[in-house]
């Protein structure tokens, strides 16, 4: 490893964050947590290994990341590992300020590269002259058209060519999410979740010692972070997602990104 990549991974694992309310709260690692890291740092480790690029072409590997909670930890596995997986995040021009300085920070630090992905500018302008800035609070079709422009075509760019992605995916997200496998090759493009068995105390465990920077809204009592008129701050006893699109019945609430669906990869 070069010099430079030292000095990479080094400023990327030591960045100062200080123990804020969700680290307090919710920092309780799992009896069996060294276990489930190890799981998580295999599971990384084999599909970076699995989906190298061939003769020095890029990787068809990569992560997803919104910059929640899971996946900044995931991201620290990729870099602290040093392994050849890049990251991309999308764009929506409707996310939160925290999470655009966030999005600065991670970008600046990270070994990974890290490309951002932003919905077709003129198709968001037609959008909203259309149905207006807030169409999503109408009905669920057009909250879902917006998601399409927002998230879901960049994301179909950002998997072209792709063979397999990696997401913050674990089992205790929600009902939906119950049964996430650790590797789901059910659909064309594999989707890897190498943190499905952990807690959500596990990753602010994981947080707190590898001190990784992450969103100061799960400070504020957001443990899933969207775009900011379609996320809210949840209340003791709520599940885990019901802060995202709350005003929607609970079988709605995907804006399509984890949907098994059948596909051809692009």
């Amino acid at each position: 490893m070069s010099s430079a990549d030292n000095a990479n991974a080094s400023r990327f694992a030591v960045q100062p964050q200080p123990a804020g309310r969700a680290i307090e709260l919710n920092a309780r690692p799992s009896s069996d947590y060294a276990l489930k890291l190890a799981e998580a740092q295999d599971v990384l480790t084999r599909a970076a290994t699995r989906y190298a690029g061939a003769n020095g072409a890029a990787a068809t590997l990569t992560q997803a990341s919104s910059l929640g909670a899971e996946d900044v930890v995931i991201s620290h596995l990729i870099n602290s590992l040093q392994l050849d997986i890049g990251i991309f995040v999308l764009e929506t021009g409707r996310l939160h300020t925290e999470t655009l300085a966030l999005l600065a920070q991670f970008k600046a630090t990270s070994r990974a590269p890290v490309t951002v992905y932003t919905p077709v500018h003129e198709a968001v302008v037609q959008f909203v002259a259309r149905e207006g800035a807030d169409a999503m609070y109408k009905s669920v079709t057009l909250r879902k058209a917006c998601c399409g422009i927002r998230k879901m075509e960049p994301l179909a760019r950002a998997l072209a060519g792709k063979d397999a992605w990696i997401t913050g995916l674990r089992r205790e997200q929600s009902g939906a999410r119950a049964d996430v496998p650790l590797v789901d090759s059910s659909e064309p493009r594999t989707k890897i979740n190498p943190l499905a068995n952990w807690s959500w105390g596990d990753v602010w465990h994981y947080i707190r010692e590898n001190k990784v920077a992450y969103n100061p809204l799960h400070d504020q009592f957001f443990p899933s972070i969207g775009c900011e008129p379609c996320t809210r701050a949840i209340s003791l006893g709520e599940d885990f997602r019901s802060g995202r699109w709350w005003w929607e019945d609970e079988s709605a609430k995907e804006c399509g990104l984890h949907v098994k669906h059948e596909e051809t990869k692009a």
